[in-house]
């Protein structure tokens, strides 16, 4: 069912009736009148209407906004050039400005913490500073002032109240586009009211006097209400995700019907963009009026990335990062640069050794050409300056190129002022450090909007719910309608109190529901709408929006809710098995502790890992943790019986000496981040007495060091077990003492020795010695509890049965036998295999 006419058209029809009835009434010729719309959006409907109804006549009023107007009598009165501290309504200026002004009014000091928040509070009165005659603006100004203040006296209050009267003294000072409107001599200025009143149009409109009027182009309540309308269906979604899949079902349902265009609300504008993104793979053509946060775009990204990576203290990553966006760096060069870095751990670009090194010799290579890039971007500049200079570095980067081709990356370009000569609008900037430059390229892409071009015939319309008015929608789908994203009574904006909202002019609170409510009533008046809401955010329930809560109050029990607009389809049933593959053509010719562990614990696992060779990338910003402090004891334990053994010491302060000195040896030869070390580094004392206490007893035994971290190889058939054991010591009578160190839980470590034939590692270690009088043990060092040893009894016969199962093994694979995903135990939770196996999603 469809209203008709439609409740746009009624709008329509009433309000330029009356204009026509008014122009006609005195006396006066359409092109002589002006007719100041909301928003521009609404230009051509209005034109199209008035051609509708106009008659005879084929001359037409001025539809226009107030920026519209004040553009076109720039032939008349002369372009509006904003010159010195005028306002811009531009992040990129305003900021600078606001530092400058901040400066002046000595408090320099806060520029970094009040630059953004005095930018908002003139942007907040901007508007209202406009709808005052120029000539009056600074006795309105001074006037205000002095009331503003009042309450603020606490030197808590401060900054604010500072805020406060350096925002209003600087709007005051400032020069609108507007201001020529206030020269125009109209015969008649027709004021089209939205749902929100602007305080320009009503001042001009008191400043023509007779010679204007206002036409509502909303209906009166008592009209607006239609019988033929229809409820709008609500839809009460579980999450984020099922309202953004409910509401693009809701859109191509529409469309599915005939109704064209649809009005998409940018009500929870994440959201919108989520649905957006799904029409979009649909190929249904879009026009947005709301746009996005330049900011997030992908050319931004590129153009951040380079800023980013230009610190002295970069991170290797940051730096990656942006060699990935600039093709003037051969993507073979990065990506073999990048696996030596990772595999070396080097986590800030600046540890880069500059001596070379055939482990990195990709990465140094490239290093040398960034960083003759990068050593150009680092001392303080003018802004203009840091203009040029970043063109230039893009340029030489290659990334230009592509931000000069891309959409968005034009606007980027713009708004940044990086084309040639567009650099001398920033002539009087100061000088800038680069961290302070960074920020002010991140605040100017923050503070603009982009919106794709628009298609010519599109299907639907992005828009803010208050745009609704007036416009020739077929359906409108209405996302976000919970307490949070849709509330009754919405938060003023910007810091100003009630009284100070008050006394500046500014909608208070209850003038801002009125207008949501006018928004929300007139948006149900329309034939098909449809409603949306989620129950639950982040884990924690949420409510609909009142308004919404008010529809379900009049609703019976049945009916309240519309059904899934989503339409089920059949999926034809294709299940997961186990993965079994067979290696026997990736012979194993060497075999490791840890390699042989995998087999035993899945498989697949050392099929995936082991043969195939595949493995996780190194992660470079991952923060330190418990195998970080195994791999930092094992170095420094090794430095220290080493040293110990050539210059053997027994007094205890000797000792706790060597140790600590070994300590920082293997800190800076892991080069590891001594703030991130520092948890581990508060429970170093514990351990090292610990652990000398252990040696102690250990010596007293009969027991000494014979080496450490050594390297065995050992030849088995075909096949060659390696390993590096922790450490080797001497028994009383000369026996081998095989020792591997544990920071484990000692409830682990005694588990290893319950289960001898489960477990692997001492007795691989074994295997790597052809002596057969050895014994073996763990050495567990706690933090909280002392150096403790767990022998491993029957070393020996452990060891045979372990070559016995891997020679056994080995053959297997050799014959094809598969290899299995098992999916059971503890090792599935952190296994890098797990997204090859495909182990949740397993058809059992």
């Amino acid at each position: 069912m469809t209203i008709s006419p439609s409740l746009s058209a009624r709008c329509w029809h009433q309000a330029i009736q009356r204009l026509a009835e008014t122009i006609a009434s005195r006396g006066l010729h359409p092109s002589e009148v002006v007719v100041l719309l909301p928003y521009a959006q609404l230009i051509q409907q209005a034109r199209q209407t008035w051609a509708e109804n106009a008659g005879g006549t084929f001359f037409v009023p001025r539809f226009e906004t107030t920026m519209n107007w004040a553009t076109g009598l720039g032939g008349t009165l002369g372009m509006f050039t904003p010159s010195g501290v005028d306002l811009r309504m531009d992040v990129s200026v305003d900021m600078l400005t606001a530092a400058s002004l901040l400066g002046q009014a000595g408090l320099a000091a806060q520029q970094d913490a009040l630059a953004g928040r005095l930018v908002e509070a003139a942007w907040s009165l901007a508007r209202v500073a406009a709808s005052v005659l120029p000539a009056e603006r600074q006795a309105w100004s001074e006037s205000v002032a002095e009331a503003l203040g009042v309450g603020l006296d606490s030197p808590v209050l401060a900054l604010e109240a500072a805020v406060g009267r350096i925002a209003l003294a600087w709007v005051a000072a400032s020069g609108y586009a507007s201001d020529r409107l206030f020269q125009a001599e109209p015969a008649l200025l027709v004021v089209v009211e939205g749902f929100q009143a602007e305080p320009v149009t009503e001042a001009l409109r008191l400043h023509l006097g007779e010679r204007a009027l206002s036409i509502a182009l909303c209906l009166p309540e008592d009209e607006a209400d239609s019988p033929d309308a229809l409820l709008p269906s609500l839809h009460a979604a579980l999450d984020a995700e099922d309202e953004a899949g409910r509401a693009t079902a809701c859109v191509l349902a529409h469309l599915a019907q005939g109704r064209s265009p649809v009005a998409l609300i940018a009500q929870d504008r994440q959201l919108t963009r989520r649905v957006a993104a799904m029409l979009a793979e649909r190929g249904i053509p879009m026009r947005d009026e709301t746009g996005w946060k330049l900011s997030t775009s992908r050319a931004a990204a590129s153009l951040m990335s380079l800023l980013r990576a230009l610190p002295w203290d970069a991170s290797t990553d940051a730096v990656l990062d942006w060699l990935k966006h600039s093709p003037a760096f051969a993507a073979a060069t990065v990506t073999k640069a990048e696996a030596e870095l990772r595999r070396f751990g080097m986590r800030a670009w600046r540890d880069l050794p500059a001596a070379p090194l055939g482990s990195l010799a990709a990465a140094q290579l490239l290093a040398l050409q960034v960083n003759r890039l990068r050593d150009g971007l680092v001392r303080p500049r003018l802004l203009a300056a840091w203009l040029r200079d970043l063109r230039t570095a893009l340029q030489s980067a290659g990334q230009w190129e592509g931000l000069a081709r891309d959409e968005a990356g034009q606007r980027v370009l713009e708004t940044l002022r990086l084309h040639e000569g567009a650099d001398s609008e920033f002539a009087g900037a100061p000088v800038m450090k680069l961290r302070e430059f960074t920020s002010w390229v991140n605040q100017a892409l923050e503070g603009q909007t982009f919106s794709p071009v628009h298609p010519v015939d599109e299907q639907v319309v992005i828009l803010p719910l208050a745009q609704l008015l007036g416009r020739g929608m077929q359906a409108v789908v209405l996302p976000g309608c919970d307490e949070i994203r849709l509330p009754v009574s919405p938060d003023p904006p910007g810091q100003w109190t009630p009284s100070q909202r008050e006394l500046l002019g500014l909608p208070s609170r209850e003038a801002l529901a009125r207008v949501s409510r006018r928004a929300w009533a007139y948006a149900l008046q329309l034939p098909h709408v449809d409603l949306l809401w989620r129950r639950s955010e982040a884990g924690e329930h949420l409510m609909p929006s009142g308004f919404v809560q008010e529809l379900l109050l009049g609703r019976s029990l049945s009916s309240d809710l519309a059904d899934d607009p989503r339409s089920l389809r059949a999926v034809a049933d294709c299940p997961t098995p186990r993965p079994q593959p067979s290696g026997e053509a990736l012979p194993v010719t060497r075999l490791s502790a840890s390699s042989y562990g995998d087999l035993r614990a899945c498989p697949y696992r050392f099929f995936a890992l082991r043969q195939l060779g595949l493995h996780e990338s190194d992660e470079l910003e991952s923060e330190l943790g418990k195998r970080d402090f195994g791999n930092w004891l094992h170095s420094l334990l090794c430095t220290f019986h080493e040293a110990l053994k050539e210059d053997p010491a027994q007094d205890q302060p000797t000792r706790i000496a060597m140790i600590n000195v070994a300590a920082e040896q293997a800190t800076k030869k892991l080069g590891l981040s001594s703030s991130e070390f520092l948890p581990f580094a508060a429970a170093w004392g514990p351990v090292r007495d610990g652990y000398l206490a252990w040696l102690a007893a250990h010596e007293a035994s009969g027991a000494w060091f014979d080496s450490a971290e050594q390297w065995r190889e050992m030849p088995l058939g075909d096949l060659t077990l390696i390993g590096q054991i922790d450490r080797i010591d001497r028994q009383a009578g000369g026996e081998l003492l095989l020792i591997d160190y544990k920071t484990e839980p000692r409830a682990t470590t005694a588990e290893r020795i319950k289960n001898g034939l489960e477990d692997t590692q001492l007795a691989f270690y074994a295997a790597l010695s052809a002596d057969d009088t050895l014994a073996a043990a763990y050495v567990n060092l706690g933090e909280k509890e002392p150096t403790r040893t767990y022998d491993q009894p029957g070393i020996v016969e452990l060891r045979d049965a372990l070559i016995d199962g891997i020679l056994l093994d080995m053959s297997r694979i050799a014959q094809g036998a598969p290899l299995p995903a098992l999916g059971e135990g503890k090792g599935c939770a952190y296994c890098a295999a797990r997204g090859l196996c495909r182990k949740d999603f397993w058809s059992e």
